[in-house]
């Protein structure tokens, strides 16, 4: 009965407020309340009405002001906050967030409106349509009315070049248009279609010498009188075209100023030192970068035709060095009859400070009842062997204080440092591999050491190297390449309190077992995103001690050694998919499923615990908190989470849906569920309820909720509340808990509602 008092009651606010408004306007003008399209079509047409109106709204102009059940919120906002006195004050500052200036009915032009369909129309190819505006008002609101007559679309019949001559450019152009052109015969006319084509051949154009030549250089005639609701298309070249855009260019020289800026005197021959190298030409004051990274950087050498491709790749190359903060070429004519239709390439790039040093101090809490905080510095130097080779070195220590009663006496600490080094190049040793790709491929070796203590348990130290390629041949897909990924991890300084708790559970012993994985590792990324739909897709491979076991005959757990020290054997998949589909302009539809499945063998029970698959948490399943659920139908106890590092199981299954809906430009909600859980190949961890089975969709923990987010720009700061809806810990039959979900409840919410802060979505 509640509900049904509220709703009348918004409803009196909204119209008292509506009449507050209109008592806002100036003297003689009402508010605009958008455009009414009305349409009349030929019989022929085959567009729908609706999916005529939605284009012809385009045409309309002005945009009226946003409604809410026919109440002009933001207008009233825009009159109750009132004129700011400061321009950067507070109401200054929520007029622009949260209000709107009324749109009036001066605005108001319906016959330029009108033109603007027509003429929009006849752009779409429905020639002879008409359009005729009026207004029609009520007390408070004006609306424009638009009465439009649709004809027939036109059809492309022939896409003709013509010349008055033989002509080298028009064949060209034609060749490619009927190759590899937008426009179709039997396609409907589309002026921006023709537009479209005319960049295409401009951009084709550049590729092949023509440097000098401009879209607008080509004409394009629609000829609509050949009958039968058809247009012949033909196009030629500007008789205005300059000489110099029919000619092709090749490259006569290369140039390089790596230490450029604008206090340089590059008039001053004596001041640069000019080195000839690879048919390059580097000038700078100082030899801080080597000839080589010029060499590698740039994609084409003189004597060579001037093409777009290779000059747009090594301006994006130089830019992703990473070394140069800007990046800038020009080109010049030679002049004289030894270089006719030649260019001189100079680049100049203004290198950034070679060294920097960051420090950073976080504090957070974890989803398992600790919180804590860690420091962290960073120190780079971007070239350190002169060609743009950056070196990291970091250095970190933290510390985690449980909160939980059972916890409070095991707090966690950690100290490390790692090193990378990272290459603009493929760095293999005694090979050279050249490439002219739009982005340069990187190499990184990197080092790492963590010590970590559990203080009343163990201490762990913790030992990583790895070798990696990175390659991305196009802006939207990258691999990754780590033929070498070694890891080494020890126990020490084990207390008797574990060893007591071990006896009880003697896989805990696992914990403390000293272990190597002798990896090697490949993923594979790709996305792609239009108006409507976002796709996203990765997948990896991770494999570990293949060879060693090929060679050792390894053939039961823990029986071979590498360095005295058991090795790991697993091949371990994964696949992880996002798909968002754009419901409107504004409204998303978000979905995830990752797919990890990891099979350990012969020496090797399980996966590594730096290798486990784990779930529940503010990215994960959001009705759960990390480490309290799962694998199988385990649920961890207190005990469980102090003395393992890490909770988790060989193979995992997860999937994400969420709605997103924007309230305002920088507030945001999302109704969201979650399933999936994990599970173990083997019972050594975890036991036999953790063990995969022909049963496992029987364990799929399921959780639901909503959140808000809040973009600061800079980033977003996510605000999720989730409810457990499946346990997979109950018993068979009550699994299932939507209908013990009770908000009112003390003892419910603390134990089921579950806050998450987080940073970025989930997904």
């Amino acid at each position: 009965m509640r509900l049904n008092f509220t709703i009348p009651f918004f409803l009196l606010v909204l119209l008292i407020s509506s009449c507050n408004v209109e008592k806002q306007l100036p003297v003689g003008t009402k508010l605009y309340k958008g455009a009414l399209i009305k349409i009349t079509k030929n019989a022929e047409v085959k567009e729908s009405n609706q999916s005529l109106k939605s284009t012809i709204a385009l045409a309309t102009r002005p945009n009226r002001n946003k409604f809410i059940l026919g109440f002009p919120y933001k207008v009233w906002f825009w009159y109750k906050i009132g004129t700011p006195k400061k321009e950067n004050g507070i109401k200054a500052y929520l007029r622009k967030k949260f209000a709107e200036p009324p749109v009036l009915n001066d605005r108001i032009n319906v016959v330029a409106a009108s033109e603007n369909i027509q003429s929009l129309l006849e752009n779409l190819g429905y020639f002879h349509s008409t359009s005729k505006g009026d207004t029609i008002s009520d007390k408070q609101y004006c609306t424009a009315v638009y009465n439009v007559h649709v004809e027939p679309q036109y059809l492309l019949n022939e896409i003709k070049w013509v010349s008055d001559s033989a002509n080298s450019l028009i064949n060209l152009l034609e060749e490619n248009s009927k190759k590899n052109g937008l426009l179709v015969a039997g396609h409907p006319y589309r002026l921006s279609d023709i537009t479209a084509e005319r960049e295409r051949l401009d951009l084709f154009l550049k590729t092949k010498g023509y440097y000098f030549f401009h879209p607008d250089f080509l004409m394009a005639y629609a000829d609509s009188t050949i009958g039968n609701r058809k247009v012949n298309l033909l196009f030629n070249l500007k008789k205005s075209a300059p000489p110099e855009s029919r000619r092709v260019y090749k490259i006569a020289s290369v140039s390089v100023y790596p230490d450029y800026s604008l206090s340089n005197n590059l008039s001053n021959p004596d001041s640069i030192k000019i080195k000839y190298f690879d048919k390059l030409i580097i000038k700078q004051n100082e030899p801080n970068f080597n000839s080589e990274l010029f060499a590698c950087t740039i994609t084409y050498r003189p004597d060579t035709i001037y093409n777009s491709q290779y000059i747009n790749a090594t301006l994006n190359r130089f830019i992703n060095l990473g070394a140069f903060k800007f990046v800038k070429n020009k080109f010049d004519t030679i002049a004289g009859a030894d270089h006719k239709n030649e260019l001189a390439v100079s680049y100049f790039l203004t290198p950034t400070k070679k060294k920097s040093i960051q420090a950073s101090i976080d504090g957070f809490s974890k989803d398992n009842s600790y919180v804590g905080s860690k420091v962290s510095m960073n120190w780079k130097n971007k070239n350190v062997f002169g060609g743009a080779e950056q070196l990291i070195i970091k250095a970190y220590g933290g510390f985690e204080v449980a909160l939980a009663d059972s916890l409070k006496v095991n707090n966690n600490f950690r100290a490390g440092t790692e090193i990378a080094l990272k290459f603009p190049r493929y760095a293999i040793p005694f090979l050279k591999l050249k490439e002219n790709s739009f982005y340069p491929a990187n190499t990184t070796i990197g080092f790492g050491y963590e010590w970590y203590t559990k203080k009343l348990y163990y201490t762990k130290n913790f030992f990583r190297f790895q070798y990696e390629f990175i390659k991305k041949p196009t802006a939207n897909s990258q691999f990754n390449f780590a033929p070498i990924s070694l890891s080494y991890v020890n126990a020490s300084n084990v207390t008797d309190s574990f060893y007591r708790q071990a006896a009880l559970n003697t896989s805990l012993l696992t914990t403390i077992y000293p272990e190597t994985i002798l990896g090697t590792y490949f993923s594979y990324s790709w996305f792609t995103e239009n108006k409507k739909h976002k796709w996203y897709f990765n997948t990896g491979l991770d494999l570990s001690g293949n060879l060693a076991g090929f060679i050792t005959g390894a053939k039961n757990y823990r029986e071979k050694v590498f360095i005295k020290v058991p090795f790991a054997q697993f091949v371990k998949l994964d696949l992880d998919i996002h798909y968002t589909h754009k419901l409107n302009n504004t409204i998303s539809f978000a979905n995830r499923l990752q797919v990890g499945m990891g099979i350990p063998y012969h020496n090797s029970k399980a996966l590594p615990f730096s290798k486990l698959y784990t779930i529940g948490g503010a990215s994960s399943l959001r009705g759960f908190n990390a480490g309290s659920i799962g694998p199988g139908s385990l649920k961890p106890s207190a005990l469980n989470q102090g003395l393992y590092q890490i909770i988790g199981g060989d193979m995992k299954l997860l999937f994400n849906t969420e709605l997103r809906i924007p309230f305002t430009k920088y507030l945001s909600y999302a109704f969201f569920v979650d399933a999936g859980n994990t599970w173990t190949k083997d019972t050594l961890l975890f036991g036999p309820t953790a063990k995969i089975s022909s049963n496992f969709y029987k364990e799929i923990a399921v959780s639901s909720g909503m959140g808000l987010r809040f973009d600061a720009t800079i980033l977003l700061i996510r605000f999720d509340f989730g409810v457990p809806l499946r346990k997979p810990f109950l018993p068979d039959g009550n699994k299932w808990v939507m209908n013990k979900i009770n908000f009112g409840n003390t003892a419910w919410r603390k134990e089921n509602l579950i806050f998450n802060i987080a940073i970025g979505l989930p997904f």
